[in-house]
């Protein structure tokens, strides 16, 4: 458990809060060192794993919390941005679009672990993540980031957007290929 992938696992989930915190708070300074933060963490999303691999560290926490980690992580930032009108209207349909498909991809994974049927994360679903995440980083920002980039608050609407599409395509692979093996 005592590995640099696995703590940065860890901290990724101790840093939520923090960032979650500074989106209370109606400030450009806590805007920017939210975003500042949920950078931080989702650089770790990526080294934690590659790290692992590289290392050849791959431990059971590690793999049942990573997984876990990026669902909190996403579900948890989403759900706030929606409480502070980032998300809002229509907006809220690639939100939930891509909060269904959290929790059903998941479900599925799962089921099809006690049978030892493991459903590899595909290229266009490494797109869909990197796409959302920084869609988000545009949301955490919010209107704040004007100054360096107009529309800021549209741009992470439209990436969500597009991050949804690709959440569709890859999670209708997962269910059909899942559904091979129900």
């Amino acid at each position: 458990m005592q590995n640099l992938p696995n703590i940065l696992t860890f901290f990724r989930i101790a840093i939520l809060p923090v960032i979650i915190g500074l989106i209370f708070i109606p400030d450009s300074w806590a805007a920017w060192t939210a975003l500042t933060l949920y950078i931080v963490a989702s650089i770790t999303d990526y080294l934690d794993g590659y790290l692992a691999r590289k290392w050849n560290v791959i431990s059971s926490v590690g793999t049942f919390l990573d997984p876990i980690a990026d669902k909190i992580f996403i579900v948890a930032i989403l759900i706030t941005l929606a409480g502070f009108d980032r998300l809002e209207g229509l907006w809220l349909i690639p939100a939930i679009i891509i909060l269904v498909r959290e929790i059903l991809i998941s479900g599925l994974r799962e089921f099809l672990g006690p049978k030892n049927i493991q459903l590899p994360v595909s290229k266009l679903a490494k797109w869909k993540t990197t796409v959302q995440m920084i869609a988000l980083g545009f949301l955490v920002i919010g209107n704040y980031g004007d100054s360096i980039l107009p529309n800021t608050l549209l741009y992470g609407q439209w990436l969500l957007t597009i991050a949804a599409i690709l959440t569709v395509l890859t999670g209708w692979r997962y269910l059909t290929e899942g559904l091979k093996h129900i």
